[in-house]
């Protein structure tokens, strides 16, 4: 009977020990945390640290190498030139999070020594908007929104948050909360054309159309930089493709087609959807 105690408390600790890797993470999701990558052509694993430099944006640490033995022990593999950092940028890559039973044999903590220097200001408006900002960016809109909306709170006026705001509240298709917090942004920043912009998307997108095509024809007079004006011009007349309304598309497509215009994409969308529209 104590033979058996003793056999199955070794295979509990051998299959606690296990390492069980799943490559399941995009690094946007491993903010402040352990990572190892896929395996490389010499059965080593690379593994870092993934954190928010204010600057760089999303930057991977890099620690070192591992390899995992057949009686599943780890041998690291330290690298010739220590702490280089690598800025991340959005891609489908995934790495896996390290369990935090393999922390003493890879040497780690559960966050490094030198993370507190990252860490000496987390209230500001300027962090909040920059967190805020870079999850917009990589499409995680809902976490976006965490820091943006603390950041409203100190300054709703601080420049470029709410027009960010309002890009989370477009992402997660709430519309009417963008036009408000767009609304209030115009009362005193009306010649922004980046604002604009925004502003004349999100009306677009809840079918305040006759609202969208004013405030796209007041910017034609009132906002100097046209770096917009085909793709303002260009949700309108989506939204008229998308009720297959001939005779509206028709006219902001031949509009569209007056604006100075460098994003092929948006030429050819509106030459597909012309020649669909009118077949």
């Amino acid at each position: 009977m104590k033979y058996a105690l003793i056999l199955f408390t070794l295979l509990t600790f051998k299959l606690n020990a296990q390492i069980n890797l799943k490559f399941d993470k995009r690094f946007v999701e491993c903010e402040d945390k352990w990572v190892a990558f896929r395996m490389n052509e010499d059965s080593t694993y690379s593994f870092g640290f993934i954190y928010i430099d204010e600057e760089a944006g999303l930057t991977l640490n890099i620690e070192s190498d591992f390899k995992i033995n057949t009686d599943n022990t780890l041998k690291v593999k330290k690298l010739n030139e220590p702490n280089i950092k690598v800025r991340l940028e959005a891609n489908n890559v995934k790495v896996a999070l390290l369990p935090e039973n393999t922390f003493k044999e890879l040497q780690i903590q559960p966050q490094p020594e030198w993370l507190k220097f990252y860490k000496t200001d987390t209230t500001s408006v300027k962090r909040l908007y920059k967190w805020g900002y870079m999850y917009n960016g990589w499409n995680e809109c809902s976490k976006a929104l965490t820091y943006l909306t603390k950041a409203r709170g100190i300054d709703p006026k601080y420049e470029g948050l709410n027009v960010e705001l309002a890009f989370s509240y477009n992402c997660l298709k709430e519309f009417g909360k963008a036009e408000q917090i767009l609304e209030d942004e115009l009362k005193w920043n009306s010649t922004n054309a980046y604002v604009n912009k925004e502003y004349i998307y999100t009306i677009s997108k809840t079918e305040n159309i006759e609202k969208a095509t004013k405030q796209y024809f007041k910017s034609l007079e009132t906002i100097k930089d046209k770096t917009y004006n085909a793709e303002n011009c260009f949700n309108i007349m989506q939204f008229f493709y998308n009720k297959k309304d001939k005779i509206n598309f028709n006219f902001w497509y031949k509009e569209l087609n007056k604006c100075s215009n460098e994003n092929k994409m948006i030429t050819e969308y509106a030459d597909k959807m012309n020649e669909d529209i009118n077949k």
